[in-house]
């Protein structure tokens, strides 16, 4: 025990001489808008959409401007990527007859306002314009749209990709690694260099089981407290038309038992396990941007110790710590979206609060 003003040494990160951030215990932030642009750059600059296809020569010239915020979070060796980018390109096409005499040559910009990682799984908005609006402007522009969309888009998710992998981190991550692998390990002498290879082993093993482990789950468990009956609260959260309400999404929700249900606008489905009115809701949750085949389990139970005042104890398990596009926030978005979008929305619209 500690001396009163002390501290608990056992509980202190302290500074090393040295600078190191031992096992990334620290957030370590590297800001990645300038690379961001690099590689935006690099994907989008001189990229050919038509190339005569119906008498028609499109591509996108150049990146004209990235403005935002882009970084990489990286604590305890988890990649935690964070960005909203403003992209802007720049393109031209032109027109030619059936002879290959050229009809018109227009110049336009591509914006794609809104790039987020809260957005990751989903492609972006993409706008187009073009100087000339006149038919053959407008033809060129239309297959500008509809030629050159999916082609940013692909290009914009090699980008979310590469964010979620660490951007310019996962280079220095990844430098560290081998370096800490080539280390000697201390007080081992070269005389003692016959021990040293076993140990240098298992510091190997510990490092694929950890990686064994963020490919894993995690569990989320929630304790909050409620002005009112039990009852109330859980058919509030097994009626479609309240979760519509306090949402402000589309909602499907069978009342059944083995029943499926639909919330957020579809984002998140499932089906009912088990139900105990005012008592117990357990539940199969699946997030459209998990990995295929993963579905995760909720249990909620209603304890009413006395009349008007209810403990709600929510717990998920089997969450995975990536979606399908590598992104590691899973977690905190989860439970993020527990406290933030069903809980203590429930306790502000239906007046619930203690």
């Amino acid at each position: 025990m500690a001396k009163y003003g002390e501290g608990d040494k056992r509980w202190i990160v302290e500074d090393r001489p040295d600078g190191a951030n031992v096992h990334n215990w620290h957030w370590a932030e590297t800001d990645c808008l300038e690379w961001s642009r690099n590689l935006l750059s690099k994907l989008l600059n001189n990229l050919k959409v038509l190339d005569g296809e119906g008498n028609l020569f499109i591509k996108i010239n150049k990146v004209e401007k990235v403005e935002g915020e882009a970084y990489v979070n990286v604590r305890k060796g988890k990649i935690i990527p964070g960005y909203e980018l403003n992209v802007v390109l720049s393109w031209q096409g032109e027109a030619k007859d059936s002879e290959g005499n050229s009809l018109l040559k227009v110049d336009g910009s591509v914006e794609i306002p809104y790039i987020s990682d809260e957005n990751a799984d989903e492609d972006p908005e993409i706008r187009v314009t073009v100087k000339d609006e006149g038919p053959i402007g407008k033809t060129l522009k239309d297959a500008m749209f509809s030629k050159g969309k999916p082609v940013v888009e692909e290009k914009v998710r090699v980008y979310v990709q590469s964010m979620a992998k660490g951007g310019p981190a996962k280079e220095e991550l990844e430098s560290k690694k081998v370096e800490k692998r080539g280390q000697p390990v201390a007080g081992a002498s070269v005389k003692n260099a016959g021990t040293v290879a076993p140990v240098v082993e298992k510091e190997v093993k510990k490092e694929v089981k950890k990686e064994v482990k963020k490919e894993g789950f995690k569990s989320i468990n929630l304790t909050e407290k409620f002005s009112c009956r039990a009852k109330d609260l859980f058919e509030i959260l097994m009626d479609e038309n309240r979760w519509k309400g306090f949402t402000q999404s589309n909602a499907r929700i069978s009342k059944e038992v083995g029943g499926e249900f639909s919330i957020f606008d579809g984002s998140v489905t499932g089906r009912n396990v088990e139900l105990q009115e005012g008592k117990l809701i357990v539940q199969q949750w699946r997030f459209g941007n998990w990995p295929d085949g993963i579905v995760s389990k909720v249990r909620i139970t209603f304890d009413e110790p006395e009349p008007r005042v209810t403990i709600v104890k929510v717990m998920h398990t089997d969450i995975p710590e990536e979606d399908r596009y590598g992104n590691a926030t899973v977690v905190e978005n989860t439970e993020r979206g527990w406290r933030d979008l069903i809980l203590n929305k429930i306790r502000a619209v239906f007046g619930f609060g203690v």
